[in-house]
């Protein structure tokens, strides 16, 4: 009933003047794609130093607060663009991409990724005070950058994956890998 609500709505969007004019844009496709990837080196390269500082792995010397600051707003709005140009990206190619295990993995991990950035940061704010200086931070904030290094370099591996689907709903899958990927009966694209 889900792969069929989400397929109904991706055949709809894909029916849309605008999918069909930015899927077939000779530049345009090519721009938005090139945007996201840029902007998702600016955001995760800023991260991931986030990051690293908070597992004591880069920067100990140099105030967690301090650090966080600076990187919060290049991080903001490589995020900001990066979300417009996934979803534009998505709405070129709504069918392919909806009926993809790699994108659905993907957008698991993303709301995995904003539940983690929430805790991370909601937990920094009410500790940092006694740590900031530190090399390391406390274990459980540590857990949230370990957590948020792993998701997002698995991320950025099925959004790669996206394009090169094996697991195609043309081809004769297993019954879970169908459904997994959002196949439905009877469907006539992609």
């Amino acid at each position: 009933m889900l792969n069929e609500w989400v397929y109904n709505i991706a055949v709809w969007l894909d029916d849309t003047r605008w999918s069909t004019m930015l899927h077939e844009s000779y530049y345009m496709y090519n721009w938005v794609e090139s945007t996201h990837v840029l902007t998702l080196m600016l955001s995760l390269g800023m991260l991931f130093l986030i990051d690293l500082r908070m597992l004591g792995w880069a920067l100990p010397d140099v105030p967690a607060s301090k650090m966080a600051s600076r990187l919060n707003t290049p991080m903001l709005i490589g995020f900001t663009v990066m979300f417009i140009t996934g979803i534009l990206l998505f709405y070129a190619v709504p069918v392919r991409s909806a009926q993809s295990v790699w994108f659905r993995i993907k957008m698991v991990l993303l709301v995995a990724c904003a539940i983690n950035a929430y805790l991370f940061h909601k937990r920094m704010n009410e500790s940092v005070a006694s740590w900031d200086n530190e090399p390391r931070a406390p274990q459980r904030i540590r857990q949230g950058a370990i957590l948020s290094l792993v998701f997002w370099c698995i991320i950025v591996i099925c959004g790669r994956f996206i394009a090169y689907d094996w697991y195609d709903c043309n081809y004769g899958q297993t019954a879970f890998i169908e459904f997994m990927a959002g196949c439905v009966d009877g469907q006539e694209r992609f």
